[in-house]
């Protein structure tokens, strides 16, 4: 049981980071015909084209796949807690999937800010991927590093970033204590 609950927990939480990073991508105006932006695109079209024909998008960012992606969150609870013999609350799965909904924007910045790190330290080239994360990544990073001084040629905005969600993190962690077992 235990091995089926592990692979359910990765099948939700992977596509539910590849559902966010859809609206990321739309929201940073990113690549569209970058190769890694056509996977994300074509990987969750067949859930999110259903519900885009009803939900419009809003002021530019694409309510549909946010909805799709919440559903994921409470679906993974749900589907989790009756496979496990837990009774299934329709309130508490609602409470508990937005928090994990989340916590997981949060997760997926930092991951690709610590993916691009790693990349702009390995890779010798460009490729699609750091195109594309180096997008989505700008709008945040450019204000820390307005911030900072010239340090000569070295960017801590990542570091800086990453003490950032860590210190709103735990800030949340400390007002909700359920955040900690997510």
């Amino acid at each position: 049981m235990e091995a089926v609950n592990y692979i359910l927990n990765f099948v939700f939480d992977t596509y539910l980071l590849v559902l966010l990073l859809r609206v990321w991508l739309q929201a940073a105006r990113a690549d569209f015909y970058n190769p890694f932006s056509q996977f994300v695109v074509k990987i969750t079209n067949p859930v999110v084209i259903p519900f885009r024909r009803v939900i419009p998008g809003i002021a530019g960012i694409d309510m549909a796949t946010l909805v799709v992606a919440l559903i994921i969150a409470c679906a993974k609870f749900a589907v989790l807690s009756s496979l496990n013999g837990q009774p299934v609350d329709l309130v508490s799965v609602l409470i508990i999937g937005a928090l994990f909904f989340t916590k997981q924007i949060g997760y997926l910045v930092f991951m690709v800010m610590l993916i691009m790190a790693l990349m702009s330290w390995v890779v010798q080239s460009r490729s699609p991927v750091q195109l594309v994360f180096q997008q989505l990544t700008e709008p945040l990073l450019r204000p820390i590093r307005r911030l900072l001084p010239d340090l000569g040629g070295i960017d801590l905005s990542v570091l800086i970033a990453f003490l950032l969600l860590n210190v709103i993190n735990i800030g949340i962690g400390s007002v909700l204590p359920i955040w900690r077992i997510l």
